[in-house]
């Protein structure tokens, strides 16, 4: 399946209805975003049950600020709504397929659980 551009119009429909989704934080005039492309369009390829977005950090300013993108490129993954994963830097293939086999074995219930314990933590 090819990578999707993300909009702030898409990133919330697309995030909720599919189960797993990576984003990819780039510009046109990133040397480091330019030579992680052909890796995530790859896996984008042989994951076709993942959904790959691609946020163009110049055209979605503000989609960028409300995620604190401070370099690029960034790779964050989301499983069920909720964001498990954000790091700044391109990723090989190796690493990539590594994340995607991390985010499929997440046991989300655990993830939830965790996340409630945290809220519940910061709420007091």
């Amino acid at each position: 399946m090819p990578t999707r551009e993300i909009t702030i119009d898409t990133l919330e429909p697309t995030i909720a209805d599919h189960g797993i989704v990576l984003l990819d934080f780039w510009a046109a005039w990133c040397g480091p975003c330019r030579m992680f492309a052909p890796t995530f369009e790859r896996a984008a390829e042989q994951h076709p049950d993942i959904v790959f977005g691609k946020v163009d950090t110049e055209d979605q300013q503000q989609l960028a600020a409300d995620f604190r993108i401070t370099s690029i490129p960034t790779l964050m993954a989301f499983r069920d709504g909720i964001r498990v994963f954000s790091q700044p830097g391109a990723l090989t293939p190796e690493q990539l397929e590594q994340l995607i086999a991390g985010v499929r074995g997440l046991d989300m219930d655990d993830v939830r659980r965790q996340l409630a314990a945290h809220e519940a933590g910061s709420a007091s």
